[in-house]
Protein backbone atom coordinates (compact mmCIF):
# COMPACT_ATOMS: atom_id res chain seq x y z
CA UNK A 1 0.00 0.00 0.00
CA UNK A 2 2.76 2.62 0.76
CA UNK A 3 4.80 1.94 -2.93
CA UNK A 4 1.31 2.53 -4.68
CA UNK A 5 0.43 5.31 -2.34
CA UNK A 6 4.08 6.69 -3.31
CA UNK A 7 3.45 6.09 -7.26
CA UNK A 8 0.03 8.02 -7.26
CA UNK A 9 0.91 10.95 -5.26
CA UNK A 10 4.23 11.17 -7.83
CA UNK A 11 1.78 11.59 -10.48
CA UNK A 12 -0.88 14.20 -9.09
CA UNK A 13 1.47 16.12 -6.25
CA UNK A 14 4.37 18.90 -6.79
CA UNK A 15 7.35 17.51 -7.70
CA UNK A 16 10.97 18.71 -6.99
CA UNK A 17 14.53 17.50 -8.01
CA UNK A 18 15.90 14.87 -6.03
CA UNK A 19 19.18 16.03 -6.17
CA UNK A 20 18.95 20.29 -5.70
CA UNK A 21 15.24 20.68 -5.00
CA UNK A 22 14.21 22.64 -7.82
CA UNK A 23 10.70 22.85 -8.31
CA UNK A 24 8.38 21.17 -10.58
CA UNK A 25 10.52 18.71 -11.97
CA UNK A 26 12.03 14.95 -10.67
CA UNK A 27 15.75 15.79 -12.03
CA UNK A 28 16.76 19.17 -13.12
CA UNK A 29 19.35 19.09 -16.34
CA UNK A 30 22.04 20.16 -13.70
CA UNK A 31 21.84 17.20 -11.59
CA UNK A 32 21.04 14.37 -14.64
CA UNK A 33 24.24 15.68 -15.90
CA UNK A 34 25.89 15.09 -12.83
CA UNK A 35 24.37 11.52 -12.73
CA UNK A 36 24.60 10.56 -16.18
CA UNK A 37 27.24 13.15 -17.68
CA UNK A 38 30.53 10.99 -17.25
CA UNK A 39 31.71 7.63 -18.93
CA UNK A 40 31.62 4.93 -16.21
CA UNK A 41 34.87 3.77 -14.90
CA UNK A 42 36.61 0.60 -13.27
CA UNK A 43 36.72 1.28 -9.28
CA UNK A 44 38.98 -0.02 -6.68
CA UNK A 45 38.56 -0.03 -2.60
CA UNK A 46 41.68 1.24 -0.83
CA UNK A 47 41.91 -1.54 0.85
CA UNK A 48 40.77 -3.98 -1.40
CA UNK A 49 38.90 -6.94 -0.16
CA UNK A 50 40.07 -10.46 -1.43
CA UNK A 51 37.13 -12.02 -3.79
CA UNK A 52 36.08 -8.61 -4.96
CA UNK A 53 35.26 -8.91 -8.43
CA UNK A 54 35.72 -6.07 -11.23
CA UNK A 55 33.57 -2.88 -10.12
CA UNK A 56 32.71 -0.08 -12.57
CA UNK A 57 30.19 2.68 -10.99
CA UNK A 58 28.96 5.50 -13.03
CA UNK A 59 29.28 8.46 -10.53
CA UNK A 60 31.16 9.32 -7.43
CA UNK A 61 29.21 9.06 -4.49
CA UNK A 62 28.71 13.36 -3.59
CA UNK A 63 26.60 16.73 -3.88
CA UNK A 64 23.93 15.80 -6.27
CA UNK A 65 24.51 12.16 -6.95
CA UNK A 66 24.53 11.43 -3.24
CA UNK A 67 20.84 13.59 -2.90
CA UNK A 68 19.43 11.72 -5.37
CA UNK A 69 20.18 7.89 -4.32
CA UNK A 70 19.11 8.97 -0.59
CA UNK A 71 15.60 10.69 -2.33
CA UNK A 72 15.20 7.26 -4.06
CA UNK A 73 16.12 4.38 -1.26
CA UNK A 74 15.10 6.63 1.89
CA UNK A 75 12.51 8.84 1.06
CA UNK A 76 10.95 6.70 -1.34
CA UNK A 77 10.66 8.94 -4.52
CA UNK A 78 10.46 6.05 -7.05
CA UNK A 79 10.60 8.30 -9.72
CA UNK A 80 14.14 8.82 -9.68
CA UNK A 81 14.59 4.99 -10.45
CA UNK A 82 14.33 5.48 -14.00
CA UNK A 83 17.55 7.83 -13.91
CA UNK A 84 19.46 5.53 -11.61
CA UNK A 85 18.76 2.58 -13.69
CA UNK A 86 20.21 4.61 -16.79
CA UNK A 87 23.07 5.41 -14.84
CA UNK A 88 23.73 1.59 -13.92
CA UNK A 89 23.30 0.29 -17.16
CA UNK A 90 26.30 2.64 -17.83
CA UNK A 91 27.86 0.87 -15.76
CA UNK A 92 26.63 -2.78 -16.84
CA UNK A 93 28.01 -1.78 -20.31
CA UNK A 94 31.51 -0.32 -18.82
CA UNK A 95 32.00 -3.57 -16.91
CA UNK A 96 31.70 -5.95 -20.05
CA UNK A 97 28.11 -6.09 -20.21
CA UNK A 98 27.58 -5.14 -23.96
CA UNK A 99 26.20 -7.38 -26.54
CA UNK A 100 29.37 -8.12 -28.38
CA UNK A 101 31.43 -9.20 -24.46
CA UNK A 102 28.91 -11.15 -23.40
CA UNK A 103 29.28 -13.88 -26.05
CA UNK A 104 25.37 -14.06 -27.26
CA UNK A 105 24.31 -14.80 -23.57
CA UNK A 106 21.53 -12.98 -22.06
CA UNK A 107 22.88 -10.58 -19.23
CA UNK A 108 21.17 -11.79 -15.62
CA UNK A 109 21.33 -8.67 -13.15
CA UNK A 110 21.61 -9.90 -10.32
CA UNK A 111 20.62 -7.33 -7.11
CA UNK A 112 22.44 -6.94 -3.80
CA UNK A 113 20.26 -8.20 -1.25
CA UNK A 114 18.29 -6.24 1.18
CA UNK A 115 16.94 -7.28 4.17
CA UNK A 116 13.40 -7.61 5.25
CA UNK A 117 13.16 -5.61 7.91
CA UNK A 118 14.97 -2.59 5.61
CA UNK A 119 12.40 -3.44 3.13
CA UNK A 120 9.80 -2.61 5.38
CA UNK A 121 11.29 0.03 6.67
CA UNK A 122 11.76 1.91 3.41
CA UNK A 123 8.50 0.78 1.79
CA UNK A 124 10.21 -0.61 -1.45
CA UNK A 125 13.67 -2.44 -1.91
CA UNK A 126 16.08 -0.13 -3.85
CA UNK A 127 18.49 -2.35 -5.49
CA UNK A 128 16.07 -4.20 -6.85
CA UNK A 129 14.74 -1.49 -8.43
CA UNK A 130 16.80 0.07 -9.66
CA UNK A 131 17.97 -3.51 -11.10
CA UNK A 132 14.60 -3.39 -12.92
CA UNK A 133 15.37 -0.02 -14.63
CA UNK A 134 18.97 -0.58 -15.74
CA UNK A 135 17.54 -3.73 -17.13
CA UNK A 136 14.69 -2.05 -19.06
CA UNK A 137 17.55 0.28 -20.36
CA UNK A 138 19.62 -2.30 -21.88
CA UNK A 139 16.81 -4.40 -23.44
CA UNK A 140 16.11 -0.73 -25.19
CA UNK A 141 19.75 -1.04 -27.20
CA UNK A 142 19.29 -4.41 -28.34
CA UNK A 143 20.78 -6.02 -24.92
CA UNK A 144 19.29 -9.07 -23.88
CA UNK A 145 18.96 -8.82 -19.90
CA UNK A 146 16.68 -10.02 -17.04
CA UNK A 147 17.00 -9.41 -13.53
CA UNK A 148 17.33 -12.08 -11.38
CA UNK A 149 16.83 -11.57 -7.33
CA UNK A 150 18.94 -14.83 -6.46
CA UNK A 151 21.03 -13.42 -3.44
CA UNK A 152 19.20 -13.99 0.16
CA UNK A 153 20.77 -12.62 3.62
CA UNK A 154 21.42 -16.57 5.06
CA UNK A 155 22.00 -14.66 8.60
CA UNK A 156 21.37 -11.55 9.95
CA UNK A 157 24.19 -8.62 9.35
CA UNK A 158 24.68 -5.65 11.60
CA UNK A 159 24.21 -1.97 9.79
CA UNK A 160 27.13 -1.32 7.81
CA UNK A 161 27.00 2.12 8.22
CA UNK A 162 28.93 2.87 11.30
CA UNK A 163 31.69 0.09 10.26
CA UNK A 164 35.02 0.43 8.58
CA UNK A 165 36.45 -1.58 6.06
CA UNK A 166 37.53 -4.75 8.19
CA UNK A 167 34.76 -5.08 10.52
CA UNK A 168 32.78 -4.52 7.01
CA UNK A 169 34.60 -7.95 5.91
CA UNK A 170 33.65 -9.84 8.94
CA UNK A 171 30.19 -8.67 9.49
CA UNK A 172 29.24 -9.75 5.62
CA UNK A 173 31.37 -12.82 5.73
CA UNK A 174 29.21 -15.70 4.81
CA UNK A 175 25.90 -13.80 5.20
CA UNK A 176 24.64 -14.29 1.42
CA UNK A 177 23.62 -17.64 -0.26
CA UNK A 178 22.01 -17.91 -3.73
CA UNK A 179 18.30 -18.97 -2.75
CA UNK A 180 16.65 -22.91 -3.51
CA UNK A 181 16.81 -23.31 -7.05
CA UNK A 182 18.67 -20.21 -7.98
CA UNK A 183 21.19 -22.09 -10.02
CA UNK A 184 18.32 -22.93 -12.96
CA UNK A 185 18.03 -19.38 -13.30
CA UNK A 186 21.87 -18.02 -13.85
CA UNK A 187 22.15 -21.32 -15.86
CA UNK A 188 22.89 -20.28 -19.56
CA UNK A 189 23.17 -16.59 -18.95
CA UNK A 190 25.87 -13.98 -17.99
CA UNK A 191 25.78 -12.55 -14.11
CA UNK A 192 26.55 -8.99 -12.90
CA UNK A 193 26.56 -8.14 -9.62
CA UNK A 194 24.47 -4.40 -9.28
CA UNK A 195 23.88 -2.19 -6.55
CA UNK A 196 23.26 1.32 -6.29
CA UNK A 197 26.38 2.09 -3.96
CA UNK A 198 29.69 0.26 -3.07
CA UNK A 199 31.62 1.78 -0.13
CA UNK A 200 34.26 -0.74 1.28
CA UNK A 201 33.75 -3.61 -1.07
CA UNK A 202 32.85 -5.93 1.58
CA UNK A 203 29.10 -6.86 0.65
CA UNK A 204 29.72 -7.05 -3.33
CA UNK A 205 32.88 -9.34 -2.31
CA UNK A 206 30.65 -11.86 -0.42
CA UNK A 207 27.97 -12.01 -3.61
CA UNK A 208 30.81 -12.51 -5.74
CA UNK A 209 31.96 -15.65 -3.03
CA UNK A 210 28.22 -16.60 -2.89
CA UNK A 211 27.77 -17.07 -6.41
CA UNK A 212 30.63 -18.90 -6.94
CA UNK A 213 29.87 -21.69 -4.60
CA UNK A 214 26.65 -22.71 -6.42
CA UNK A 215 26.99 -25.98 -7.67
CA UNK A 216 29.92 -26.82 -5.77
CA UNK A 217 32.27 -23.91 -6.75
CA UNK A 218 31.55 -24.75 -10.33
CA UNK A 219 29.26 -21.43 -11.37
CA UNK A 220 30.18 -19.18 -12.85
CA UNK A 221 31.66 -21.69 -15.43
CA UNK A 222 33.47 -18.92 -17.68
CA UNK A 223 35.11 -15.99 -15.63
CA UNK A 224 33.55 -14.70 -12.18
CA UNK A 225 30.62 -12.14 -12.25
CA UNK A 226 31.56 -8.26 -13.06
CA UNK A 227 29.95 -5.87 -10.59
CA UNK A 228 28.39 -2.46 -11.59
CA UNK A 229 27.19 0.23 -9.28
CA UNK A 230 25.56 3.57 -9.50
CA UNK A 231 28.07 5.53 -7.56
CA UNK A 232 31.02 5.13 -5.46
CA UNK A 233 32.10 6.42 -2.03
CA UNK A 234 34.56 8.95 -2.69
CA UNK A 235 36.68 7.94 0.25
CA UNK A 236 39.90 5.42 0.28
CA UNK A 237 39.33 4.90 -3.68
CA UNK A 238 40.78 4.77 -6.25
CA UNK A 239 39.68 5.41 -9.88
CA UNK A 240 40.89 3.89 -12.86
CA UNK A 241 41.51 6.39 -15.49
CA UNK A 242 42.94 4.56 -18.37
Amino acid sequence: MRVWWREIAGLVLPTACGGCERPRTPLCASCARALHGSAARRVRPVPEPPGLPAVHAAAPYADAVRAVLLAHKERGVLGLAGPLGTALAGAVRAAGGGCGESGGRPLLLVPMPSSRRAVRARGHDPARRIALAAARSLRRTGTACAVVPVLRQRRAVADQSGLGARARRANMAGALEVVAGGERLLDGGRPVLVDDLMTTGASLAEAARALSAVNGGQFPRFEPPPAAVVAVSPLSFEINRN
